[in-house]
């Protein structure tokens, strides 16, 4: 009996035929995966069971033909597997434990087939996690600046350190990384840690840090972008004027002092004329500045004085002070001189404009008129100021009447009009009724105009005066409209006269000397008549000839 149950075993294992292993099935954790028996190999109608089992000793069911499956009471695949109709395996909620081969073991007439498959399980990583995050990082210092993490995965998942999109590799020194990777003893899945120590410079000032996590059946997955405080100390310091100049006097300028160090710190030296004067702020104001605070200004540091800046400020100021100011009172044909001091801290230019008329200088006057009357102002400016000084120059005299003419008026009326010149304006008096009016008093000159309707012959007085003086004048008027063009051939035959005796004046002198030119010829005349009759030379000598001639032409010339 033993002997043939011994030769049964030998031939069915001799029977049992092991057909290559399928390609692996590969499954996302927790989904339903599918697990084919023979790819199509095995027909249906030829099967008379199978049966499929995990790894060497784990059975799940067996099917025979024409019957339903037959579970095992496996608590692994209890309630969690089914059989299809091409008798592949079906398994739901897939987790690492199912991650194994299993085999498909099918018989048919006298062949025991088998088909084992590999089931991979994978499963997508967490998006990264931050922890251990720092704040500050000192330059030159390695700092644990921060902890990335990714689990739940299946592979482990890698994770790589960017700085501004730059990968960082760990180079002993400067840059250390250090990555470990868990297993959970429970769902057997990966959890990968990995660590950023850093050493910083100041171009890492708002550098950005991440952390990307990387996976065989995920899209790379990168963490929100980490900047760090990057601390250093100060090296040097920068003294900055806020205020907006040019600075007058009596303006405030503000110095602020900043350090390149951060954190900056909280309170400076400031060096005020020399005097040092700490303040729990970056910023100083100097109060009501005058010329005397143009200067150096500085600010350091309090805890190393070394460290130190400088600005220079100027204060700008302008003094314009003229000889006289005021109202200035004059007597016509007096001199006039203004002087000007002007005090500024560059360079300053300086305009004069009487009224709105521009002057060339200053005013200075050798003999004044009335026209040199009037409002001077002068506007001197230099650094951004301006200052104008004015001051009113009056001329004074006693009026004078320039002249007295009498003109036609409309039918039989003649109008009067006195000239006149003089400062304070003068007030006129006539010496007849009629109608009045005067001119625009300027420049000391004024005409006062009379109209009059003359009955007769008569003689009309124009006297003008003022505070310093007074004048007269008088015309004669005729009733006759022709009065006006008798006076003006009164004129004319006056300018005759002397034109007439101007000539006659000529005429005069040329007959003069025409008298002493005949006269002196006599003389030589009758001087050489007594010659020829005494015998002598005409000449006497040559040298008495030649004096002779010298004089008659003087005579001449005379």
């Amino acid at each position: 009996m033993h002997g043939i149950a011994l030769l049964t075993c030998l031939l069915t294992v001799a029977l049992m035929k092991q057909v290559s292993g399928l390609d692996p099935v590969t499954g996302k954790y927790g989904d339903t995966i599918e697990i084919p028996c023979s790819s199509g190999h095995v027909e249906e109608t030829e099967v008379t069971l199978v049966k499929w089992k995990y790894d060497k000793d784990g059975n799940i069911l067996v099917k025979k033909q024409n019957q339903n499956a037959t579970f095992s009471d496996d608590v692994n695949y209890n309630n969690r597997v089914s059989i299809k109709k091409d008798f592949s395996l079906v398994i739901t909620k897939v987790t690492m434990a199912d991650q194994r081969t299993f085999t498909c073991m099918v018989v048919k007439d006298t062949d025991i087939l088998e088909y084992p498959v590999q089931l991979a399980i994978y499963k997508v990583p967490s998006q990264p996690q931050i922890t251990n995050l720092t704040t500050a990082m000192a330059i030159g210092k390695l700092t644990t600046l921060a902890q990335c993490r990714t689990e739940g995965a299946n592979p482990a998942a890698n994770i790589t350190w960017f700085k501004n999109k730059t990968p960082l590799t760990t180079d002993g020194a400067a840059i250390k990384i250090s990555t470990n990777v868990d297993v959970d003893e429970e769902t057997r899945l990966s959890m990968t840690t990995s660590t950023l120590e850093y050493t910083a410079v100041k171009g890492d000032i708002d550098a950005k840090f991440t952390c990307q996590v990387q996976h065989i059946r995920s899209a790379n997955m990168d963490s929100s972008p980490l900047v760090f405080t990057v601390n250093y100390p100060t090296e040097k310091v920068n003294l900055q004027v806020l205020s907006q100049g040019p600075f007058k006097e009596g303006d405030n300028v503000t110095l602020k002092c900043t350090a390149d160090g951060n954190p900056p710190p909280s309170s400076y030296n400031f060096y005020i004329n020399g005097e040092k004067k700490t303040v729990d702020s970056s910023t100083y104001t100097l109060t009501n500045v005058t010329r005397a605070n143009t200067g150096d200004y500085k600010c350091s540091l309090v805890e190393n004085e070394e460290i130190v800046a400088s600005v220079p400020i100027t204060v700008e100021y302008l003094d314009v002070v003229l000889s006289t100011t005021g109202k200035i009172v004059k007597k016509l044909g007096e001199s006039f001189e203004m002087t000007l001091d002007v005090k500024a801290s560059g360079v300053a230019q300086t305009s004069w404009k009487k009224g709105n008329v521009k002057l060339n200088s200053l005013p200075k006057f050798d003999k004044l008129t009335y026209s040199h009357s009037g409002v001077y102002e002068c506007v001197v400016s230099s650094a951004g100021l301006k200052k104008t000084e004015t001051f009113e120059l009056v001329v004074e005299g006693s009026p004078v009447i320039k002249n007295l003419i009498k003109e036609r008026g409309e039918g039989m009326t003649k109008v009067l009009k006195c000239v006149t010149e003089g400062s304070p304006k003068p007030t006129v008096q006539w010496s007849v009724n009629g109608t009045s009016v005067e001119t625009a008093y300027e420049h000391g000159k004024v005409t006062y105009s009379i109209t009059i309707l003359p009955k007769g012959n008569l003689t009309v007085s124009c006297t003008v005066s003022n505070d310093l003086g007074s004048d007269i004048k008088s015309i004669n008027v005729s009733a006759l409209v022709e009065d006006v063009t008798m006076d003006k051939q009164d004129q004319k035959d006056e300018y005759s006269d002397q034109t007439a005796l101007a000539v006659g004046i000529v005429v005069g002198l040329i007959l003069a000397a025409l008298a002493i030119g005949l006269a002196y010829w006599l003389y030589t005349k009758k001087y050489r008549q007594g010659s020829w009759k005494t015998g002598e030379k005409e000449d006497g000598s040559a040298e008495e000839s030649k004096k002779l001639e010298e004089n008659q032409s003087q005579k001449a010339d005379v």
